[in-house]
Formats: structure tokens, C-alpha cells, sequence
């Protein structure tokens, strides 16, 4: 009799032992992206058996759940390991870099327009031809290319299945301690090769199977849809909820998206497949109620409607392109079926841990996805608040509640990556997505399908297609212009405001509303501060950074700051500002600029200097070219850079510029750094001319009060072009160091091998922010400490055998 009672299901040891298992498994995998060094993935997994024979046979008293943690982390790690290994295998030896190179394959995603007229798009190789036999022997060739096809942006490719004549080169990007960087995203992606297109032509010959089918179908969707909904106003908006391209979205879509915090309702994510798994339960649930329940038992129904879900959701998860977001989502929504499914008891928790644990065995990769931590991290706040809520909330009060929960619980999270939330967003999310889901999502989602059927049907939505994204655009646009009073924190205390946002929306409603109300007063009423002060650094710190070709230091001492240069920027294209220079101050916690120096208005040295001014309070302007300057800075006082000696806390700063020179590279502004405890000394040239080098030579060689340095540290004038460093300029300076703040591989081609040998004749150690990234110098004990970004990188960017590895100034 004992054997047919029902048991409650609950946690056991077994399940209890599972879930420890999963989140050391997870934790590993996690941990991997953490290392400067890639532990060979042999030796990770010849530490399982050893660590299995160590629990039976050495320490048998071990306990269990700490053997299953350091199993689980071992095995993630080995994981892990393994595909990253396996990923940087392939590469493109250096010395096939910027060589004219032959190559077939497909295209695998969607081109869209690129900058300067182009038109860009991923290509999977089938095939490499005329390589020479060395390069066949040693390397593991790309398999996966980032491409650009200049002058052709809005022209389409002669087909599918390509020969392309290609100049390559390897994966490479910007390196500082904050800010986006390129080389992540590329390895992320796969990509293990970026280069441009020299020839285009169909290549018949190249085999078409599973994935370059599938890849041909997603194409000509795009097309269809072009031609069903190309006319509608808000067709971008369309085309990125309906089939997961963004392609189409511009500047100004994506400033309005980040201005409110809405992101996301472009990105096919657990939001859609949601509303497309309750759309089609709902449908099947209803079509099979009509069945008698003679015919479909009450089991074959939950069934039926399991399968129905998932095959409705992979199925737009394939128009949407497959991505990994949209893998991820999947594999979510899979998740929350099969407990549905199956009606266990058991904890939801248990759930959130398989699903974790599949998509980071689907793809190991995901943790430098952000999309990886923040859908993880809403999913796991909505739990936590629902979890705790014994009473029903009803759809009204359960919205509020879930926008509220996930607001808090992703803010510190969003911080941390640089991202930041909106206070806007709060809002435009409340009202943004309940129509996203109700209106538009429906909308488009039968408007397409409809289209489909029905011949001309598409004319008939177009109307709709208009209506119901644009009521959402207008919102949005008025909502972005709205100016919240912002809410300055550091990372604990964002941390603390998430744990207490989660812990009032555990409370009763009542008592929630009133805390929330309470606390919106509080924010709107009596704003935080806002404080302009620097935080405080002991010692001197001069940071150049890597901006690619062109040049911007930092130069801090106590609370004091002075920026040289902005680095390059392409209107509507690049901005190292954006990308480098504000994530970077912010990281430091730099919220005023004392003193800029705009060397000369070149604009790979006064790239974004009214983006600067609007997000950073700037004290005063010093400018080579002030004229020039002014247009870009606004109200901002701009003076002319003249002989002058100041003080930035411990250090001596000197300017001068030629008094023959008025604008162009010969106006430039020279900055002399001077420590005088250490005898430490930078010099910042600019684009100087060898005529003004040997200006400013004289200049110092005709004052008494300078005394010699007892370190010397150049940025080479010009990038180390071979219009400047002169061969007097370098035997009379002699630097210790040298730095060129050149771009990889650049067309340029800076520095120049003479100019390197000039400095490599007098003993300069050389440094080229190509290979190094930034550059950070602090003077401690009364000596100058010098780091390379480069070094402790992740592996994926440091690593041996890779590009900043094998990195040569000429």
C-alpha cells in the first residue's frame, strides 16, 4: 500500500545536489571570459578523472556537494574552453594581411549600408584559392569574414554564392579600460577576419547545403517583406519586429531608443517569443477545446498545445534570423513549456537553473553577450517578486509591478556596463510595452501572415503598419525629449537601490504604492546634487589613449584634469568621444574637465568636442586653431594657445605654439609636462613639421630655467609620419620612450620605418598604441611606471599568436 501513496514532489538530495552541479557548471563557463590566459582545455578535462580518483580513492570523507562544485566548475571551464580554443585556432597569418586574397563562399546574414557608402554583410568561406603552400600548411584558415564593400551601399549583391577578391586583415580594435570594444564583439560573433571587397562575381560552383539554404530563405524573406512593406513610414520599425533585421534603423531611431530605454523593443528577445507562445497556446488551446474530450484527452491536449508553442516559436525565431538572442529566448520559452507540460510542483527556480545551464551549453560564448545578463537578470527579479506573492496581482497591477521589478533589478547591472537606465524609461516602458505586446506585435504578426495568404492583402495593412508603430514613435520622440533629473551613484550604491527595490515590491500593493509614491516625490522633488567633483589620485597619471589613428591624453593629478586632444570622429559614423573618451572618464570618475587643449582642428585630433562639452562640464578651452574651435564648443570660452607655464597639481604644465603657424598641422599647440620630484617629463607635439621642430627646439634650447629630465617620454609629432621627427629633433630630445598613436594597419601607414630607426638609433623604447592600446603612466617612488593595456587582456585579445601579439612597428 505504501507504494501507491502520493508523495508530494519537493527538493532532494538529488535535485539538490543538480542544481549545485549546474550553477558550478555555469560559473565556469562564466569564468573562462575572465582569464588573460586560455587554460589548455586537455588539461582542464584531464582534471575531472584525477579529480574523480581523488574522491574515491584519497578523500572519501570529501563531501559531496563540494565534489559536485569543483566537478561542475571543472567541467564548465573545460567547456568553455574547449570552444574558445577551438574559435581562435583559425586565423589569418600575418602575413597574408593586407594582401589582395581570392575567396568563395556564401553570404550569411542580411547586408545592410555601412559608413562611407558601403555595404557590409557576413561571409562563410567554402573555399581558398591560390594560397601559398606555407600558409595552407600552418594555419587554420577563417571560415567566417566581416565584410565591406565600399562605393556599393545601396546596390544589391549578384547572388548568394560569391568569389570575391578581398584585402583582409585580423581582428583588431580599440583597447582601454572602458568603452566598447571591437575585438569582443568580433569574437563573439565568430568573425576571425574584417576586411573590404576589391571584386565581385557569382560562383555557381559553391555547394548550398542546411545552413547556406536556411541562410538563402532568410534572404529572401528580407526581400519579400521589402517589397510588402517597403512603403510604410515607420518601415524600419516593421522590419525589426517582424523579422528581427535592424538593418534599416538610423541614427535618430537609435538616439530616441536610448534616450527612453527601449532598446530592447527591437531586439527579438524573450518579449516577442512570449507574446508569440501565448498567442499560439492561446489559439491551439481554443481550437482543441471544440474536439470532444473522448477523442483528445485532457493530457493530449497540454500536448498538443507543448508542440504547437514551440514549433509557432521556432519558426519565428528562424525569420527573426536565428540569432543568439533569439536562441536564447527559445530555449526559455522551451524551459517554461515543459514545466507547464508536465504540471510539477517542482521549484521555479529549478527551471531558471536548466535553462542557464542550456543555453551555456548551446553556446559557451554568451556570457560577453550583454543580452546574456540582462534577460537572466530580469527573469530571475521577476521571479523573485512573483515567487514571493501568494495572492493573484490582476494584469493591471501585475504590469506595473513587472516593469517596476525589472526598472530596479536591471539598473546597477546596466551601470556597470556602461549602459545606464534612464529615469525616462521607467515610464515609456510602462505604456511602450503593453502596446508592443496588445497592439503592434499582433498587428504585424497577422498583417504578414495575411499578406502571405492573400495576394495584395499587404496594401490593405499598410495604413495599420503606419498607425499603430507610429502612435509608439510619436510617444517615444516626446518622451526622449524629457529631461529627468538624474540620480548620481556608484555601483554599491546602485546595488543597494536594486536589493531595496526588489525587497518593496515583495511588499503588499498598499504598502508598495505608498513607499513608491513617497519615493517619486522624493526623486522629483529634492534631486540628488549633482557634484562636479573629480575623485582624487595620489600620484601623477598621464594616460594616452588608444583612439585609433589619432590622438587624446589624459593628465590628472589630485582632483585637477586636463585632456589633450579628442581623438577622430566621422560625423554620423564615429566618435572616439562616444566610444572612448566618456566611458572612460565616467569609469575614472572624471565629471569636470579643468582644461582642454585642442592641439589643431584636424579632426583626427578635434573629433566630438561639442559631444564632450554637452556630457562633461569643461572649465576653459586652449586651442591652436581657436577659431576653428569656437564653432564646435558653443558658449565654452576658447583661448589661444601662447606661451604660458601653469600648474596641474604636482606638475608643471608649458605651452607653446609657432608664431609663424596659423592654422593646419604647423598651428599646433606643444604641451610640456614636468614632474619635478622625479624629474619626469612628457612632451605632447602635435602635428608639428620638422620647420617647427626645429622652431621649438631653439626655443628651448634658448632658456636658462629648464632642467634636463631625468626620464623623457615623446608622443611622436605626426604619428611618427615622415613630415616630422627630424633627425635633429630626435638626437637633441633623445626620449627614453616614444609613442605612436597610429591605427592598425592603417592606410597611412604611421609610423614610418625611418622615423623608427631615428628614434631606435638614439635608445628610445618604442610603443605603439596600435599594439599596446592605452598607455598608462603613473610616477611612483619618484620613477615613472609605464602599462600596456595589452597586458592581462582577455585572451581572446592578448593571447599568443594573435594580432597585438604579433604586432610590429616597422
Amino acid at each position: 500500500m505504501s507504494g501507491s501513496i502520493n508523495r508530494p514532489v519537493g527538493p532532494s538530495g538529488d535535485s539538490g545536489s543538480a542544481a549545485l552541479g549546474v550553477i558550478a557548471f555555469s560559473c565556469g563557463v562564466i569564468l573562462l571570459y575572465w582569464l588573460s590566459i586560455l587554460p589548455p582545455p586537455t588539461w582542464l578535462i584531464a582534471a575531472i578523472p584525477l579529480l574523480a580518483f581523488g574522491r574515491i580513492c584519497v578523500f572519501p570523507t570529501f563531501a559531496s556537494s563540494a565534489f559536485v562544485s569543483a566537478l561542475g566548475l571543472i567541467v564548465g571551464l573545460s567547456w568553455a574552453s574547449w570552444h574558445a580554443s577551438d574559435r581562435l585556432s583559425t586565423v589569418l597569418p600575418a602575413s597574408l594581411e593586407r594582401e589582395r586574397l581570392s575567396v568563395s563562399g556564401y553570404v550569411c546574414d542580411i547586408p545592410s549600408p555601412g559608413s562611407f557608402n558601403s555595404l557590409r554583410f557576413s561571409f562563410c568561406v567554402t573555399q581558398w584559392h591560390n594560397l601559398p603552400i606555407p600558409t595552407r600548411e600552418e594555419a587554420r584558415m577563417p571560415d567566417l569574414l566581416r565584410l565591406s564593400w565600399y562605393g556599393h551601399g545601396m546596390e544589391r549583391l549578384p547572388g548568394q554564392r560569391l568569389r570575391l577578391e578581398v584585402v583582409l586583415k585580423r581582428p583588431h580594435g580599440s583597447l582601454n579600460p572602458a568603452g566598447f570594444r571591437y575585438e569582443d564583439w568580433l569574437f563573439r560573433k565568430g568573425y576571425r577576419a574584417t576586411g573590404s571587397i576589391r571584386s565581385v562575381k557569382v560562383d555557381r560552383d559553391v555547394g548550398c547545403f542546411v545552413h547556406c539554404q536556411y541562410r538563402k530563405l532568410h534572404l529572401l524573406l528580407h526581400q519579400w517583406t521589402i517589397e510588402q512593406f517597403g512603403g510604410a513610414r515607420h518601415f524600419p520599425l516593421v522590419s525589426s519586429l517582424l523579422i528581427g533585421h535592424r538593418g534599416h534603423m538610423e541614427q535618430k531611431h537609435w538616439d530616441v531608443l536610448k534616450a527612453t530605454g527601449t532598446i530592447h523593443l527591437v531586439a527579438i528577445s524573450g518579449l516577442h517569443l512570449g507574446l508569440i507562445a501565448l498567442g499560439a497556446g492561446f489559439l491551439c488551446r481554443r481550437l482543441l477545446l471544440t474536439v470532444p474530450a473522448q477523442i483528445v484527452s485532457d493530457s493530449s491536449r497540454r500536448w498538443f498545445a507543448f508542440l504547437a508553442v514551440i514549433l509557432c516559436c521556432l519558426v519565428y525565431a528562424l525569420a527573426a534570423g536565428f540569432t543568439v538572442p533569439t536562441q536564447r529566448a527559445l530555449v526559455m520559452v522551451v524551459a517554461g513549456g515543459w514545466l507547464v507540460l508536465m504540471s510539477r510542483q517542482a521549484p521555479v527556480w529549478n527551471v531558471f537553473l536548466a535553462a542557464l545551464a542550456a543555453v551555456l551549453v548551446l553556446d559557451p560564448f554568451a556570457p560577453l553577450d550583454q543580452g546574456f545578463w540582462l534577460s537572466f537578470a530580469a527573469v530571475a527579479t521577476l521571479i523573485t517578486v512573483f515567487s514571493s506573492r501568494l495572492a493573484g496581482t490582476g494584469w493591471l497591477r501585475g504590469l506595473v509591478l513587472a516593469q517596476l521589478a525589472v526598472f530596479g533589478g536591471l539598473w546597477p547591472i546596466l551601470e556597470i556596463l556602461g549602459q545606464g537606465q534612464p529615469l525616462v524609461g521607467l515610464l515609456a516602458n510602462l505604456v511602450a510595452i503593453p502596446w508592443v505586446s496588445l497592439v503592434v506585435m499582433p498587428v504585424l504578426v497577422a498583417g504578414g501572415l495575411l499578406a502571405a495568404v492573400v495576394p495584395g492583402a499587404a496594401q490593405l495593412f499598410l495604413p495599420i503598419f503606419d498607425l499603430t508603430p507610429g502612435v509608439l514613435w510619436q510617444l517615444l520622440m516626446w518622451l526622449a525629449q524629457w529631461q529627468a533629473p538624474d540620480i548620481p551613484a556608484g555601483v554599491p550604491e546602485l546595488a543597494g537601490w536594486a536589493l531595496l527595490s526588489v525587497a518593496v515590491l515583495c511588499m503588499p500593493f498598499a504598502m508598495f504604492r505608498l513607499v513608491a509614491v513617497l519615493s517619486a516625490v522624493f526623486w522629483l522633488v529634492y534631486p540628488a546634487p549633482s557634484s562636479e567633483r573629480n575623485s582624487y589620485v595620489a600620484v601623477p597619471v598621464v594616460r594616452v589613449w588608444d583612439v585609433g589613428q589619432g590622438l587624446s591624453v589624459l593628465v590628472r593629478h589630485g582632483r585637477e584634469v586636463l585632456v589633450y586632444d579628442t581623438g577622430p570622429a566621422v560625423p554620423d559614423v564615429f566618435s572616439a568621444v562616444e566610444s572612448t573618451l566618456l566611458p572612460n572618464l565616467a569609469a575614472e570618475g572624471i565629471k569636470r574637465i579643468d582644461t582642454l587643449v585642442i592641439s589643431h582642428a584636424d579632426s583626427d585630433h578635434a573629433g566630438g568636442i561639442s559631444e564632450l562639452s554637452r556630457n562633461v562640464s569643461v572649465g576653459r578651452v586652449i586651442a591652436g586653431e581657436p577659431a576653428a574651435v569656437r564653432q564646435q564648443v558653443g558658449e565654452l570660452p576658447v583661448q589661444a594657445c601662447k606661451q604660458a607655464e601653469e600648474r596641474l597639481g604636482g606638475l608643471v604644465l608649458e605651452f607653446w605654439q609657432s608664431e609663424g603657424a596659423q592654422e593646419g598641422n604647423d598651428a599646433s599647440c606643444v604641451l610640456r609636462i614636468y614632474h619635478p620630484d622625479s624629474g619626469t617629463e612628457w612632451l605632447l607635439p602635435g602635428d608639428i613639421t620638422e620647420p617647427v621642430e626645429a622652431e621649438y627646439l631653439a626655443y628651448m634650447a634658448g632658456r636658462e630655467d629648464v632642467q634636463v629630465p631625468s626620464t623623457r617620454v615623446l608622443v611622436a609629432p605626426h604619428h611618427g609620419s615622415k613630415t616630422s621627427s627630424s633627425e635633429p629633433w630626435v638626437r637633441v630630445l633623445r626620449p627614453d620612450r616614444v609613442i605612436y598613436t597610429a591605427g592598425y594597419r592603417h592606410r597611412y601607414g604611421h609610423p614610418h620605418p625611418t622615423v623608427t630607426a631615428r628614434y631606435a638609433g638614439v635608445g628610445a623604447v618604442p610603443l605603439n598604441t596600435a599594439c599596446s592600446g592605452s598607455v598608462e603612466m603613473t610616477v611612483v617612488d619618484k620613477k615613472l611606471v609605464l602599462k600596456e593595456m595589452r597586458h592581462g587582456s582577455s585572451f581572446w585579445i592578448g593571447g599568443s599568436g594573435l594580432a597585438r601579439d604579433q604586432c610590429k612597428i616597422p
